[in-house]
């Protein structure tokens, strides 16, 4: 949660303008980066409309410390008003139970009912705002004050703030309060009397008017406890906040106010002196003093328990009211700032094609739904058309055909396309033994579930968890920015650097997460440019790029790769793949760059007047610390001993075995948690799944000899590299318009048969370059989620960076380079490499 998010969550809703005014001071910091990064340009304070040379002599921190001044002294005199209050309020209660108790049970014979005490609530919430307990605090003044009055000449005594009452409402009054009471505040009191005649005292003594006056304190103690404890959290929070707010400073502005202020000023400030402290812990215990004396009857634990929970259940309904709001300005978009976080649940559903009234209700047909009813059609008549001679190679190609238009359409979620291969599988006896027989029900379920999970999914787990890992303890962060620092402020530079971090980040942890990233890193850039500016879009669109280029670059960077090496017989390892890979990406990024430096032309200015220069990247300053090296250590191992399977192969049976050490080491040791466990993307793993699942129907059910038959007549004579200048379009266009891991899984059981085919058995070759090409898709918005991503990127004024016009000029022809680089040095590195 943002820490804007959590003031709102933990702040006291009455005192909300008495808190430090972070949101504020975070948009000033972001127009004071701009104002930092133009140089030479005088500072202009916006209110007074003066111009001085602050930035110029000083810096921004002489600009930004009155405002962290203005606000610490609101809350210093806030505080001094609220503890000065509630100081009174505990000596003044101290003062009237001492009365009470010198008054004794005079006050016991009668006592008169008050008309307006039926409109109060016994139940109802000590609220924490400061008007409603000045109200209470006038209130039970009076009404104390006016008993002790009444006990001392032995006259009536009267709850309430009337000021005569009729001697016949007695009997009334009792029954009324009786019932208002309740079961659970009477018996925290009735509990406590002793049954010893000789101590009865009015803090004990079994009446109604006992009964009342120790419900009367135990109400005013625990409101003022409440009170207590909400000054306290506030100095808590506030604190929270200005340490915040000066990070989040010198982060931007590359300065280093947070320790010098926080020390110098915030800290000895009045509230957040251990006097203060101090003073506050006294009034807490001096009011537990009290109800331990009023309530429990001398047991001072059960007080503090029962006062603890009054706290809870306060804090509890308070937050839960803040929540409900906030949630409702999530829906209305009312939160400026902060990303729409709900997902499908708050998109509205958008409009029909077009509608069908029935006498049941209206139905709103849209695209998604015309779609599952076709795919439906088709599964249904290919199940009843005898296409192929076999009737399991029959029943496999309509199952393939099914999955295959809804994976394309995305009628449905992707992973539920995949959990429906399963399902069709077993209930329609697709799958055969090597003899050739039907398997029947149960052994075909136990033979699809175990080639599910094979060792490639645990591999992709083991990446889920080095990629939680790297993003969790901020190694990745660290060392981008390291690299990025390198890049000084040259446009095309500053682009080049962000393309190879792009990609590097992906190969670890994983395409998904690293364009993310990346967009995170480059807002302090984006913030900074010129309006209109061409380096904005063109950046966005380079990380996109590379992001894809990395989904090629190691076995776990992609799910397209774990499934190319599930297709392999003999899998190559590690050490093979970076041999092909890396130079092949390496190229890739430096040919899409120079394209993308003659497209857009990112370093002209906008208006044609120079070259605009880029706010330079900074590392952090934070030391490396033991969990950090502890989780490089256990990286560095894991990914050394994949790059040396095959030779140690007889040692550790796999290499899914070995992806079981980082969840192990990082799991047992607290590094990550169940919830970081939770957070993988299963749906991937649920996607690959069900690829595994069909590629291995199409082999058993006799479809993939079907094809062998068709793709042996075809290839018959043609070369190896021929198959490959024709295999390599063909896997271009389909990974460009359906995701890279639907491709793969579709594609790859086919190549496998064409290498099995071709003179020398190259499939091995033949399903590395499908699984490299397939990441040189990104020539559409929808091509790969890097693309997804830098589609969705806005400026300041919600208007997107990228259209399509951008993706068509420049992504198209970036896919045709990188499958042009794969489909030749790619080849030649494969031949060298000894496939």
């Amino acid at each position: 949660m943002k820490f804007s998010s959590s003031l709102k969550f933990n702040a006291v809703s009455d005192w909300w303008d008495e808190y430090i005014s972070y949101d504020s001071l975070k948009r000033y910091i972001y127009q004071l980066e701009k104002e930092q990064h133009v140089e030479g340009r005088p500072y202009r304070d916006v209110e007074a409309n003066e111009q001085d040379s602050l930035l110029a002599q000083s810096g921004t921190d002489a600009v930004f410390e009155p405002l962290l001044n203005k606000d610490l002294g609101k809350i210093v005199s806030f505080y001094h008003a609220q503890e000065k209050e509630l100081t009174d309020e505990v000596a003044e209660l101290e003062e009237l139970v001492e009365k009470q108790e010198e008054a004794g049970l005079g006050g016991d014979d009668r006592y008169f009912d008050d008309p307006d005490d039926d409109d109060d609530d016994d139940d109802e919430s000590i609220s924490r705002s400061p008007e409603r307990r000045r109200r209470q605090k006038s209130s039970t003044r009076r009404n104390i004050s006016r008993e002790l009055g009444s006990s001392a000449r032995a006259h009536r005594l009267s709850i309430s703030s009337a000021d005569t009452a009729d001697n016949e409402g007695v009997g009334g009054s009792v029954s009324r309060l009786a019932n208002r009471i309740g079961d659970t505040l009477r018996d925290s009191i009735i509990s406590n009397a002793p049954s010893v005649p000789e101590m009865q005292t009015i803090w004990n003594y079994k009446s109604d008017y006992a009964y009342d006056i120790r419900l009367l304190f135990k109400r005013k103690i625990t409101t003022s406890y409440v009170a207590v404890a909400n000054l306290k959290s506030y100095v808590e929070v506030n604190y929270s906040g200005f340490r915040k707010i000066l990070k989040k400073y010198d982060k931007v502005t590359y300065s280093e106010l947070k320790d010098r202020y926080m020390h110098q000023v915030v800290e000895t400030s009045y509230p957040f002196l251990r006097d203060s402290k101090d003073r506050l812990e006294d009034a807490r215990k001096r009011l537990i003093s009290l109800y331990t004396k009023c309530v429990t009857n001398g047991d001072r634990r059960l007080a503090s328990q029962q006062l603890k929970l009054h706290q809870r259940e306060n804090i509890a309904w308070e937050r839960d009211t803040v929540w409900r709001q906030m949630i409702a300005q999530q829906r209305r978009g009312d939160v400026e700032g902060e990303p729409m976080t709900m997902g499908a649940l708050l998109k509205p559903p958008g409009p029909g094609l077009f509608y069908i009234p029935t006498p049941l209700g209206t139905i709103r047909v849209t695209k998604k739904m015309i779609y599952k009813i076709i795919a439906g059609i088709i599964f249904i008549t290919l199940l009843n058309v005898q296409v192929l001679e076999t009737l399991e190679a029959n029943r496999c190609f309509a199952i393939l055909m099914f999955c295959t238009f809804l994976w394309a359409t995305e009628a449905i979620p992707l992973f539920v396309t995949s959990m429906f291969v399963p399902l069709l599988l077993v209930l329609l006896q697709v799958l055969r033994n090597d003899a050739g027989d039907v398997l029947s029900r149960p052994a075909a379920t136990t033979w699809v579930f175990s080639i599910m999970f094979s060792p490639t999914i645990m591999l992709l787990i083991g990446g889920f968890t080095i990629s939680s890992a790297l993003s969790k303890t901020n190694i990745d962060r660290v060392l981008i920015t390291k690299v990025l620092s390198l890049a000084g402020a040259r446009p095309s530079i500053v682009l080049l650097a962000f393309m190879g971090v792009s990609c590097f980040a992906s190969m670890w942890i994983s395409n998904v997460a690293a364009p993310t990233l990346c967009f995170t890193l480059i807002r302090p850039i984006l913030r900074t440019l010129p309006p209109k500016s061409a380096f904005g879009p063109c950046l966005i669109l380079a990380i996109a790029l590379a992001a894809n280029i990395g989904g090629q670059s190691s076995p776990i960077s992609s799910p397209q790769n774990l499934i190319a090496l599930q297709g392999m017989d003999n899998p190559i390892d590690w050490a093979t793949w970076f041999v092909v890979a890396l130079p092949v990406s390496a190229i890739s990024i430096i040919l899409i760059w120079g394209m993308l430096l003659m497209s857009y032309r990112p370093a002209r200015a906008p208006d044609g007047d120079g070259e605009i220069e880029i706010k330079q990247i900074r590392p952090t300053r934070d030391p490396f610390t033991h969990k950090q090296w502890w989780v490089t250590i256990v990286c560095l191992v894991t990914i050394g001993l994949w790059c040396v399977a095959h030779q140690i192969e007889s040692y550790i049976g796999n290499m899914g075995v070995i992806a079981i050490i980082p969840i192990v080491a990082f799991f047992s040791t607290g590094v990550l948690k169940k919830d970081d466990f939770e957070q993988f993307m299963w749906t991937i793993v649920f996607l690959a799944m069900g690829g595994i699942a069909l590629g291995k129907g199409v082999m058993s059910s006799g479809l993939l000899d079907v094809v062998d038959d068709i793709i042996h007549d075809l290839v018959q004579g043609v070369p190896l590299y021929g198959v490959i200048l024709i295999l390599s379009p063909i896997v271009l266009i389909i990974s460009t318009f359906i995701s890279h891991t639907i491709a793969s899984v579709l594609l790859v059981p086919i190549v496998k048969k064409v290498g099995e085919n071709l003179p020398g058995n190259h499939q091995n070759i033949l399903i590395f370059v499908t699984a490299l090409i397939c990441s040189t898709g990104m020539g559409m918005p929808v091509s790969g989620f890097p693309n997804q991503t830098a589609a969705t990127q806005e400026d300041e004024l919600g208007e997107l960076y990228l259209s399509n016009v951008d993706f068509l000029k420049n992504g198209v022809p970036a896919s045709i380079v990188a499958t042009i680089v794969v489909s030749t040095v790619g080849y030649l590195l494969m031949l060298a490499a000894g496939m």
